[in-house]
């Protein structure tokens, strides 16, 4: 099949380029900046911004399937130009359609649903790429600081990926949305336990006072809205975070992959330099 993969060179999107790749697809990569993509060889990419219509009209031409993201421009804001976007694909032939979806359904989504094009729509709970905010603290100090400690079922980059892939290349899946989640609910302490045991270094899990975890998001650079909300999620988790799904496994013939495996993957980003 023809792919034509939007935030190629995201955490999930860089998986999924090779994913497809590797298995014989003529895959096509969509990114602002096709000279830094760093894709694999074979991998074409192309340039376009999903915010802008007429940037995309050469990268959907000939593609037979599409996955899509649902936000854009510098700020990484929701889409409102779904209608466009999905119009443009069915326009150009595409008949089928993966979508990483977010908080909330998005104007992508909705044009899917009451278009011609077969759509599967991923709904993945927290990330273990999330982790990686961590390292700068976790090389200069030894520490991972937050206020919350509750257990989420984290789910690896990768696996999201798959189920992309699969929807997009195999029958079935067509209408569907999947929830996505890692094979176990683990606590950020116990996710700091298991750096511990990738990298082979010495580090302590520090639980901060609300006041301190507002200090450590706005050294983010995140504005007080988000600093707020990122309180409220870490005192008052989803009811769901800590729920484990057997979608992944049920979808793609394979066993989630776990915290352990991801830090052993990416545990050169976490230690010391030498």
């Amino acid at each position: 099949m023809r792919i034509l993969v939007t935030g190629a060179t995201g955490q999930v999107g860089r998986h999924l380029v090779t994913q497809l790749h590797e298995t014989g697809h003529t895959v096509r990569a969509l990114t602002r900046n096709p000279a830094n993509a760093e894709l694999p060889a074979g991998v074409e990419a192309v340039a376009g911004d999903l915010t802008d219509i007429r940037s995309l009209e050469t990268a959907f031409e000939g593609m037979d399937a599409i996955h899509l993201i649902t936000f854009g421009g510098d700020e990484g804001e929701d889409l409102t130009n779904g209608e466009e976007i999905v119009q443009l694909a069915e326009r150009c032939g595409i008949r089928r359609a993966t979508v990483l979806g977010g908080w909330s359904p998005t104007s992508i989504e909705e044009a899917l649903k009451v278009s011609s094009i077969s759509w599967t729509i991923l709904q993945p709970g927290e990330f273990m790429g999330n982790a990686l905010d961590l390292a700068p603290e976790v090389r200069a100090s030894r520490t991972v600081s937050m206020l919350a400690n509750y257990p989420s079922a984290v789910v690896h980059e990768a696996d999201i990926a798959s189920v992309a892939a699969t929807a997009l290349t195999a029958d079935g899946h067509g209408g569907k949305a999947y929830l996505l989640t890692g094979p176990e609910a683990i606590t950020p302490a116990e996710r700091t336990r298991l750096l511990v045991d990738a990298i082979g270094e010495p580090i302590k899990f520090v639980q901060l006072s609300e006041e301190a975890e507002r200090e450590r998001l706005r050294g983010y650079g995140y504005d007080e809205d988000y600093v707020e909300f990122g309180i409220q999620l870490a005192t008052n988790p989803p009811e769901v975070a800590d729920t484990v799904l057997p979608t992944i496994e049920e979808v793609t013939g394979r066993r989630a992959r776990t915290f352990a495996q991801w830090a052993n993957e990416h545990a050169d980003q976490f230690r010391s330099a030498p």
